[in-house]
């Protein structure tokens, strides 16, 4: 009997471990990085990109946000951005990763399509006061990021890396600031795999169908609590616009209005609302933004 046998017994058990660990720990890692793995789009990080990627490691962001959108339903809805669920091929170039196990923040595998603003206005108001955009965020203020980035080390890193850089990427960190760094991150993310585009409108098409409410009064209440949770922060309490446009008295039509709520916006970075709000919402906020002169 093998129990009998501790040398044998011992051999064989580490055998066995050694058989498990290597097809479910190291076979793994070889396979992520293979020829059959890669995603085309997906491109090694820019100087400045990488420098806010540390920068992100940095501050522990990953302790409260995680960056993989699972393979559920209701996870490509609400974190997809227009994406699919995340593929191993899109980490070839995360070292180390950050996948995350926690969400007390929202994932942001893909907030670089959420947020497309070349500007990176929303991230910077973001940052330096949470609450300014997202009331009950619990986020602490990260407003100290504005100091200067140090660069000793940048080129050091991509050369560690083996991303290409040229001597331009590595000029255009003079004058950066850490804030300049984390947003340059934040929006590459997401933003390299290919995506469909985000439906002008949702269920129906805004061009035939008439919005249902002609008064203000039977869906104030609803809209206002709408408008104030995923709007204001960008165009205002009352409207008047910060860093979207004024709302007050819009000469659009309710069809434009709808299609682009729905549909979101790519030039400024206003993000679709297909996937938040379902068209009976979206009409309201039609009407709250059309009718109200408050």
């Amino acid at each position: 009997m093998l129990e009998k046998n501790p040398v044998i017994f011992i051999i064989l058990a580490f055998v066995v471990i050694m058989v498990g660990t290597t097809i479910t720990m190291i076979a793994p890692f070889k396979w992520i990085n293979g020829p059959g793995d890669r995603i085309a789009e997906v491109k090694p990080y820019t100087p400045l990109q990488q420098e806010g990627r540390d920068l992100y490691m940095r501050e522990g962001c990953n302790n409260c946000h995680s960056q993989t959108v699972r393979t559920l339903a209701a996870d490509v809805e609400r974190y997809g951005y227009g994406g699919t669920y995340s593929k191993s091929g899109e980490f070839v170039y995360d070292r180390p990763h950050l996948w995350g196990s926690r969400r007390t923040g929202p994932d942001l595998a893909r907030i670089g399509l959420k947020y497309p603003d070349s500007k990176g206005a929303w991230h910077k108001k973001h940052l330096e006061n949470p609450q300014s955009v997202v009331p009950a965020s619990n986020m602490p203020s990260y407003a100290f990021l504005n100091a200067p980035l140090d660069t000793t080390y940048s080129e050091r890193k991509m050369k560690l890396l083996d991303f290409p850089y040229s001597q331009a990427d590595l000029d255009d960190l003079k004058g950066k600031s850490e804030m300049d760094a984390i947003i340059a991150y934040m929006r590459k993310l997401g933003t390299d795999i290919p995506v469909k585009k985000a439906a002008a409108v949702t269920s129906a098409s805004a061009a035939v169908v008439k919005n249902p409410f002609t008064t203000l009064v039977a869906v104030e209440r609803d809209a206002e609590g709408t408008y104030k949770q995923h709007c204001a922060s960008c165009h205002g309490e009352k409207r008047e616009g910060t860093l979207g446009p004024a709302l007050k008295g819009s000469v659009r039509s309710d069809a434009e209005l709808f299609k682009i709520i729905s549909g979101g916006i790519d030039v400024n970075g206003m993000p679709s609302f297909s996937g938040t709000l379902d068209d009976q919402n979206i009409w309201k906020l039609v009407t709250y933004i059309k009718l109200d002169t408050k």
